[in-house]
């Protein structure tokens, strides 16, 4: 009996709960006026955790963007809590993307990398089919080696990012952590760490179109009939 394919996540949730508000509420909530570096920390650590575990409950899988997104928030409230030299806070913004490089990197050989969890989406591609396509064709084998030049390009993009955002943060980050300045100076910090994923979206969405390419020469399908159609309304 075949089994069912796992249930599709929305993606818009999953940004907005493992990095866009718990990043907020550190930067703007996190302040004396507000509800103080230990408030914040716990309040901004709540998402990510909640939708995680909302998330394995619902599909069974574990979500490494939400434990990104919690190692993301505890190194910045915990190195916030503990005042550390803001240089700290420029070593996490750019190591952390490296970390998630080297992982996609080491995950190449798993029965299921983590650029397929990033790029092989069932809302973005329709799976099913797809899965299909490459069984009668005998060619898993070729697509496995797709999603590994598709990793490499990813874990490329991530590196690059996290360089730029270690040169941000070292020019933009420079007052006491823990203090109303240093709060603003992160706040600047989360808008100029979008200059970093300019180039790194360029080039994932280049590995996506040598994704799409491919799976299309190698499962004989168009690549609107790869992508995922919208349901027809009644």
């Amino acid at each position: 009996m075949p089994t069912s394919p796992p249930k599709a996540e929305n993606l818009l949730v999953n940004l907005a709960c493992n990095l866009a508000l718990p990043t907020a509420i550190m930067t703007w909530g996190s302040g004396e006026h507000a509800l103080g570096p230990k408030g914040g920390l716990v309040v901004a650590l709540l998402f990510p955790i909640g939708y995680g575990v909302h998330d394995f409950l619902r599909r069974r899988r574990f979500n490494f963007i939400s434990a990104v997104g919690f190692t993301s928030v505890l190194l910045t409230g915990g190195l916030a809590l503990l005042k550390l030299d803001p240089f700290w806070l420029a070593v996490k913004d750019g190591l952390l993307p490296v970390i998630v490089g080297l992982a996609v990197l080491a995950s190449t050989r798993a029965k299921e990398p983590l650029v397929q969890e990033m790029l092989f989406n069932p809302q973005v591609m329709d799976t099913v089919r797809i899965e299909a396509a490459l069984a009668a064709r005998g060619a898993e084998q070729a697509f496995h080696g797709l999603l590994r030049k598709a990793s490499l390009l990813v874990a490329f993009a991530l590196m690059a990012s996290g360089a730029i955002n270690y040169a941000l943060a070292r020019w933009i980050l420079r007052s006491p952590t823990g203090t109303d300045a240093s709060n603003s100076e992160i706040a600047k910090m989360h808008w100029a760490s979008l200059i970093g994923l300019i180039p790194a979206m360029a080039v994932m969405l280049f590995a996506l179109w040598r994704l799409l390419q491919g799976t299309s020469a190698i499962t004989g399908l168009t690549v609107d009939e790869i992508l995922r159609a919208e349901p027809e309304k009644k």
